[in-house]
């Protein structure tokens, strides 16, 4: 299976890099200076799983040649625009893209330009930044990578991409509920910054707050309403299912 990471920044770069070390067949496809600099040298993971330095093929977007089988798609939210036209010329007729972007938004914006049958669902846990000598240093010990059809069903190509996630050193995981999971973490993701930034405070600082917990509970318990709210416009504008959040 041919594989294309868009970007190889925190996300991209981490788990495209993993999957190179163990010999997938993975294409990065970054901007001009980017490329220059993994040609010259790869680009080094830290991780408690292990230190890595990866030396991956790169392409930039007026360097691609025909379709890949995987677009695994990383970029921030505000890049999506830019990401698409940049990586359009290698979407095939079996081409499938798999994004894992925080948020729902994307799936729209996917399915509209190259249709509900190319994309798929994903969602990762990972902590990682890029350091100032363009390392990608992971945080913490978290990294899993999930992902599924968005009405739940089984495929061949979900398959394909599960096997050959595997053995990449994270947790990989073939979901019939991709879609619950990307809305559990939406919620988490809403509830925990919007209480941080609510409350201009750590996690460790509005613990310790008197009533914080509480606060806490209370924004957790609204990020489900509103999400519970938001599934019910989706199923009736949409034809894929989106099941209900706990």
């Amino acid at each position: 299976m041919r594989i294309l990471v868009v970007g190889a920044g925190a996300v991209g770069g981490y788990f495209g890099g993993r999957l190179s070390l163990i010999g997938r067949d993975v294409t990065f496809l970054v901007r001009e200076q980017r490329a220059a600099e993994i040609r010259d040298r790869g680009f080094e993971i830290l991780s408690p799983h292990g230190d890595a330095t990866v030396r991956p093929l790169v392409v930039t977007a007026g360097e691609i040649k025909g379709a890949y089988d995987l677009v695994l798609l990383s970029v921030k939210g505000y890049e999506l625009a830019n990401a698409i036209e940049n990586f359009a010329a290698a979407v095939g007729e079996h081409t499938a893209i798999l994004p894992v972007l925080n948020g729902m938004r994307h799936i729209d914006v996917l399915t509209d330009r190259f249709g509900a049958s190319r994309v798929l669902g994903g969602v990762c846990i990972v902590a990682t930044v890029i350091d100032e000598q363009r390392r990608i240093v992971q945080l913490n010990d978290m990294q899993s990578m999930t992902y599924g059809e968005l009405d739940g069903s089984s495929s061949a190509r979900l398959e394909t991409i599960d096997h050959d996630c595997q053995g990449a050193g994270f947790a990989a995981n073939a979901s019939s509920s991709i879609v619950q999971e990307m809305w559990e973490k939406w919620v988490f993701i809403a509830a925990l910054g919007g209480i941080t930034c609510l409350l201009r405070g750590s996690v460790g600082d509005i613990e310790a707050a008197p009533r914080g917990r509480n606060l806490t509970t209370a924004m957790l318990d609204e990020c489900i309403i509103r999400s519970r709210s938001i599934q019910d416009t989706v199923l009736v504008r949409t034809r894929w299912r989106v099941p209900r959040i706990c």
